[in-house]
């Protein structure tokens, strides 16, 4: 064997040597960072549980409702006017996307004339830009119909 390929074999060894060292170290290392952990990893699953847990729950269903809505609720349906003001305003005072203005006798009448029963079910369903039930998805057909009269009252039928 040649002077070079024992220089190289020793190289070799020791590079060889130190690339285990590091692996053991990195081992024991590992082993340090994660000692919290009991045999099971159970540590570890509840910490992870904790973080991903949702922040908020949603109500559906017969859990009763806490706070604003279960007054809504428990108050009954709102007026047209209440449901105007939270719902239908938006559009409806300014004529946004062609939607008639309340108080212009003229863009109401040719509504006005399918009767409450036909805007009722043109309100559910929706029309052109609006989307059924308007803005109001949680709103009952008896507080659309409220809100109708009240747009209609407003421009004058």
């Amino acid at each position: 064997m040649s002077h070079e390929d024992k220089v190289f074999f020793s190289s070799f060894i020791g590079v060889l040597v130190v690339l285990v060292v590091m692996a053991f170290a990195f081992y024991f290392i590992a082993d340090i960072v994660t000692s919290d952990m009991d045999t099971g990893g159970r540590l570890r699953q509840a910490r992870i549980e904790e973080n991903i847990k949702p922040v908020g729950q949603v109500n559906v269903g017969s859990v009763p409702a806490s706070g604003e809505a279960a007054e809504t609720v428990a108050a009954g349906p709102r007026s047209g006017e209440q449901v105007y003001n939270a719902s239908c305003l938006a559009c409806h005072s300014t004529g946004i996307a062609g939607s008639p203005k309340v108080g212009d006798q003229a863009a109401w009448a040719a509504r006005a004339a399918k009767g409450i029963d036909g805007m009722l079910a043109t309100a559910v369903s929706g029309l052109n830009a609006m989307p059924p039930k308007g803005t109001c998805a949680d709103c009952s057909d008896e507080e659309l119909k409220a809100a109708i009269v009240y747009m209609l009252s407003e421009s004058g039928f």
